[in-house]
């Protein structure tokens, strides 16, 4: 597989989280789920209380501070397979940008309507 490209590395790193989280809200609640759904599964994800992922929000940080600050990144992400923008997720070999398309497919799956335990891989979030 080609690896990504330094420059869409550094754009997609110094993207704020807090301009692409609407986005995500507004694709989830497209499809009648919630933002309190796409909420846990950010925190599934990565470990954030509410208030912290709050305070991530509001601090505006890009991609890479706010996955790198994850305080506890989930074991069983690595169960998240499948294609994101025509890429295998499971063969992205930066980590960053894999914790990124992570998150992407995790919205996905909530906007197709998949329960949450599926989501979680069958885990307690």
């Amino acid at each position: 597989m080609k690896p990504t490209s330094e420059a869409t590395l550094k754009r997609v790193y110094a993207m704020s989280f807090a301009k692409v989280y609407p986005m995500y809200i507004a694709k989830a609640e497209k499809k009648d789920r919630t933002k309190e759904e796409v909420d846990e599964v950010i925190r599934w994800l990565t470990g954030y209380t509410a208030r912290a992922l709050s305070s991530q929000i509001k601090k505006e940080v890009d991609f890479e501070t706010f996955f790198k600050e994850a305080p506890k990144p989930n074991p069983l992400r690595k169960l998240i397979t499948g294609m994101v923008c025509g890429v295998r997720v499971e063969d992205i070999e930066d980590t960053v940008m894999r914790e990124v398309r992570y998150l992407d497919k995790l919205v996905d799956e909530l906007a197709k309507g998949r329960p949450m335990e599926k989501i979680f891989r069958n885990s307690h979030s």
